[in-house]
C-alpha cells in the first residue's frame, strides 16, 4: 500500500537551506566580535526571503557564513550547522565548498565596482565562472565542427582549385563528428569561446544593449546598472539553486533599482531560483519577498510570511522599523525614532540584546535571552511579551 507523504515531509522535502545555532566570530585587537549569536533560517525551494535590519546586524555576515567566505583567520564560524539541499557545509571541505560556491550558491554583492576585476573584461569575468563549474568539452567540439563546415562551405565556393584542402577537411569533420569517446579534447581557447558565448547570451537576457561589445567593456567602462548587471549574470551563468543579494540596488537610482527588482523577478520565475534578499530596505521586501525575517545585534527576532509581518508586527523592534517608514496615506508630525543605539557586539547585553531600547523591557529580559516561538501560524517572534519563555533552566 502507497502511503501519501505527510505535510511534514513535504516542507522537508522542498526545504533548500536550514540554518540552526549559527554563531560566527570575529577575533580583533579590541576583543572577540559575536557577530551571529545563533541564527536559526530556513528556506525553501523556489522562495524568496527577505533578510532586514540595521546596519551592523549581521545580514552580510549570514552570506559571507554560508558561503564560507569569512575573512580569516579572523573570521570563523563558531556553533551551528548550514545545510543545504540536504548538505552539512560546515563539514565540507575548501575544495567542496568551491564546488558549490559560485555553482550551486551564488552571491551579487552590494557594490560591483569593488567586486568586479578593474583589469578584467567583463566577459573574461562571467566566463571564468562558467569555465569553473561546467564541462564545455561537448559544446566546445560543436563549436570546432561548426566553424570546420563553415571553412568547407567557403572552400566549395572557390572551385576545385582548393579539392584537396577540401577533401582533407571533410575526413577531420567526420572524424570529430564520429568521436563518441570523445577522444579529441578541445583546447583552451576553444572552450574559452564557448564561454564567453554563454556570457554573451547571459547579458542579452539581462537587457544589455549591444551584450557582444559589452563583454569586451572593462568594469569602468560601464554605468552602474550594467555593472550590477553583469555581477548578475556572473551569479546566475551556471543556474545556481540560491541566489544571495546582499544590497543589490544600493547606489542605483531609483529608475535602474526598479529595472534590477523587476529583473530579479523575471530571472527567479524562469530560472526557479531560490533568493536571499538581504536589504535594509522594507519597501523592496514587500515587492519581491515571499517571507521575511528581522535580525537585530547578530540574532533573528522576528520571521513570517511578509504580508503578516506588515500586518501585524510583533516585535517592539519590527515595529519601530515600520514606524521609522513615511506614509503616503497617514499625516505624521515627525517619524517614529528607536530610542539609543545599536549594542556594541564584543560586550553585548545580557538577556535579549534589544532590551535597553526597548520600552516594553522588563526585569525578564535583562538576564534571560528569548527564544523563536510561534505567536500565529508561521509567524515567529523572538519576545517575552508573548508566552511563557521564562525557564532559567
Amino acid at each position: 500500500m502507497i502511503k501519501n507523504p505527510s505535510a511534514s515531509q513535504v516542507r522537508e522535502s522542498s526545504r533548500l537551506l536550514e540554518i540552526s545555532g549559527l554563531k560566527t566570530t570575529f577575533r580583533t585587537f579590541a576583543g572577540i566580535v559575536k557577530a551571529l549569536q545563533g541564527i536559526d533560517l530556513k528556506m525553501s525551494k523556489g522562495e524568496t526571503l527577505g533578510l532586514v535590519g540595521e546596519t551592523g546586524c549581521g545580514k552580510s555576515v549570514t552570506a559571507l557564513s554560508i558561503l564560507r567566505l569569512l575573512p580569516g583567520p579572523s573570521g570563523k564560524i563558531v556553533g551551528g550547522e548550514i545545510v543545504f539541499d540536504g548538505s552539512s557545509l560546515t563539514d565540507l571541505s575548501d575544495e567542496q565548498i568551491r564546488k558549490i560556491r559560485g555553482n550551486k550558491i551564488s552571491i551579487v554583492f552590494q557594490e560591483p565596482m569593488t567586486s568586479l576585476n578593474p583589469v578584467l573584461k567583463v566577459g573574461e569575468q562571467i566566463a571564468e565562472v562558467i569555465l569553473l563549474h561546467q564541462n564545455l568539452d561537448h559544446e566546445a567540439l560543436i563549436l570546432k565542427i561548426q566553424r570546420m563546415k563553415e571553412q568547407k562551405t567557403w572552400l566549395e565556393s572557390r572551385g576545385l582549385g582548393l579539392l584537396s584542402k577540401l577533401l582533407r577537411l571533410n575526413e577531420k569533420i567526420r572524424e570529430f563528428e564520429q568521436d563518441s569517446d570523445n577522444r579529441t579534447r578541445p583546447s583552451a581557447s576553444e572552450r574559452r569561446q564557448v564561454a564567453v558565448n554563454k556570457a554573451v547570451s547571459m547579458l542579452k537576457q539581462l537587457g544589455v544593449p549591444d551584450p557582444d561589445r559589452a563583454v569586451e567593456h572593462y568594469p569602468h567602462e560601464l554605468s552602474g546598472g550594467m555593472r550590477q548587471r553583469a555581477m548578475i549574470a556572473m551569479a546566475l551563468a551556471c543556474r545556481p539553486s540560491l541566489l544571495i543579494a546582499d544590497e543589490p540596488t544600493t547606489a542605483l537610482d531609483v529608475t535602474i533599482q526598479a529595472q534590477i527588482v523587476e529583473l530579479l523577478k523575471e530571472l527567479k520565475r524562469r530560472m526557479d531560483t531560490s533568493i536571499l534578499l538581504i536589504t535594509h530596505h522594507l519597501g523592496l521586501v514587500a515587492e519581491m519577498c515571499d517571507k521575511v525575517a528581522v535580525m537585530y545585534a547578530g540574532r533573528i527576532v522576528e520571521y513570517s510570511e511578509t504580508m503578516n509581518l506588515f500586518r501585524s508586527p510583533y516585535h517592539p523592534y519590527t515595529r519601530g522599523l515600520l514606524g521609522s517608514i513615511p506614509s503616503t496615506t497617514r499625516v505624521k508630525d515627525r517619524l517614529e525614532v528607536i530610542p539609543g543605539s545599536v549594542p556594541d557586539m564584543i560586550h553585548p547585553p545580557n538577556g535579549c540584546n534589544f532590551h535597553p531600547r526597548c520600552r516594553y523591557s522588563s526585569e525578564v529580559c535583562s538576564h534571560i535571552e528569548p527564544t523563536l516561538r510561534e505567536v500565529e501560524n508561521q509567524h515567529f517572534v523572538s519576545c517575552f511579551l508573548y508566552g511563557e519563555d521564562r525557564d532559567e533552566g
